[in-house]
């Protein structure tokens, strides 16, 4: 096979979600497009993507003068990030959140967010790592502010421009703390250099500044502020999307670039730690007291991305590939949730929990997706969520933190309470006025039961896909960097 043709190979998923963007962007100059047409098209290519990711999910080479690297570990990402953006095309029928004349240009800006997410999971140079963030970064900005309605998602757009830059500019700065340490911008030059000088002040700053850009992405404390009120004021489709596919991406960073110290600096893991329990004591106990979905959702990331970081504090295979495991499925069952509004909440509002009241009455299928999406988050077996947590939970364990999984086990049980409370909403409140049973089409019931099977899937046989994630995160620790 020619060079050239090895070399798109390798960069086929991104291929793909540049040649979508670019047919997204020339849909939008119409002067009436057809809004419909244009999310079967989006739909279609996102599919096409999916397909892509997992025929190239083999490959592995170094491309653009080794600023970019193609391996398992970015292979898998790439392949959750694609079914992430096509799972959220699919609840995209239905834009009446997002003013009319921009829906083309939604689907182009989530298509160029997943594309700088890709970049970011195989940039294995800081400043290509800085751009992808960014490209990623800035479609979001722009999608938050493009909900139809009142100014709720101007303010929240503002307010997450203005931190994400801050933390941007302090993830910046950190790139020149370890630039300086190091005298490479090259992390395999870095993981040479890293571990001789991680014991160092400036490296130890430089690599928390650095970190702070995808705790940001995360929602970890204390970079949290953003999501509940980014999660409130952005179209319900774009709130699925930040709740999902933007997490994947963070955690593969963190772990790549953790992965440099070797796990040998106690300086690093203390932080870690304290932001891991804060940010699941403060996530929990702050939703319990949320009215509006959404904002008990963003709370409840940010104790996930808690219980992400109980993984990646170890700094071990295990917990790495238990982050990794726990990415997948928070993406699905989070997903779920955010479908089951999506689809309940008329005109793209914005819901109470309240506003449930009688779903199994109106859609008995959607109240059981609801349903087993918040067993799952809660960690109830046998979900994805409690095979997620029993992994984090178990490689802290191996390396003695039996207080922080002991923390970790009280949170899930705090959690468990205003789940249950939006499940008792669901399926024993009775609401105020009547309300018209909902009717969803096939590809809707299909995708409620595959959700429902995948979250059931992943809790009773999660060893396949574990056993990919063990031999991507080898491949990092292994010097892949």
């Amino acid at each position: 096979m020619p060079v050239i043709l090895q070399k798109a190979w390798l960069f086929l998923p991104e291929l793909s979600y540049l040649g979508m963007a670019l047919a997204l962007f020339f849909i939008s100059l119409a002067r009436r497009p057809d809004t419909a047409r244009t999310q079967r098209w989006a739909l279609a290519m996102a599919l096409v993507a999916v397909a892509a990711a997992a025929v190239a999910a083999g490959g592995e080479g170094l491309l653009f003068w080794g600023a970019y690297r193609v391996d398992l570990f970015s292979q898998v990402f790439k392949l959750i990030l694609t079914v992430a953006t096509a799972l959220v095309f699919m609840i995209c029928r239905d834009l009446s959140g997002v003013e009319d004349r921009y829906h083309p240009e939604f689907f182009m800006f989530l298509s160029t967010c997943t594309l700088g997410m890709m970049l970011m999971v195989s940039s294995v140079e800081l400043m290509s790592l800085y751009l992808a963030l960014e490209l990623s970064s800035f479609s979001l900005y722009i999608l938050v502010p493009l909900r139809a309605g009142d100014d709720i998602d101007v303010e929240a757009a503002v307010k997450y421009l203005f931190i994400g830059i801050t933390a941007s500019c302090v993830m910046l700065f950190g790139m020149s703390y370890l630039f300086g340490a190091t005298h490479s911008l090259y992390l395999r030059d870095i993981v040479a250099e890293l571990p001789l000088l991680i014991h160092q002040p400036a490296a130890v700053v430089g690599m928390l500044l650095l970190l702070s850009g995808f705790f940001f992405k995360l929602a970890v404390f204390p970079f949290h502020f953003w999501a509940p009120d980014v999660y409130q004021g952005a179209a319900n489709q774009v709130a699925a999307y930040i709740a999902t596919a933007s997490k994947a991406a963070a955690v593969a960073l963190l772990i790549r670039i953790t992965g440099l110290t070797g796990g040998t600096n106690i300086y690093l893991t203390d932080v870690l730690i304290v932001f891991c329990v804060v940010s699941m004591c403060l996530g929990n106990l702050v939703a319990i007291v949320q009215k509006g979905i959404k904002r008990m959702l963003a709370y409840s990331t940010i104790a996930h991305a808690g219980y992400v970081l109980m993984g990646v504090l170890t700094m071990t295979a295990g917990g790495y590939a238990g982050s990794i495991f726990y990415s997948l499925a928070y993406m699905i069952m989070n997903y779920a949730a955010f479908m089951v509004v999506v689809v309940v909440a008329a005109g793209g509002r914005n819901l109470n929990i309240s506003d449930l009241a009688g779903l199994h009455r109106r859609s008995p299928l959607l109240a059981l997706t609801l349903m087993i999406a918040l067993f799952s988050l809660a960690g109830i077996p046998p979900t994805a969520g409690f095979t997620a947590k029993f992994l984090v939970f178990a490689a802290a364990m191996q390396q003695g933190y039996f207080w922080l999984v002991l923390v970790g086990m009280i949170n899930a049980t705090v959690s468990l309470y205003y789940y249950l409370m939006v499940i008792k909403a669901a399926y024993l409140d009775e609401p105020a006025n009547p309300q018209e049973p909902i009717t969803l089409s096939l590809p809707m019931r299909l995708l409620n039961y595959g959700l429902i099977l995948a979250m059931v899937y992943l809790g009773l046989w999660p060893q396949h896909f574990l056993a990919v994630c063990d031999q991507a995160v080898r491949r990092v620790l292994g010097g892949g960097a």
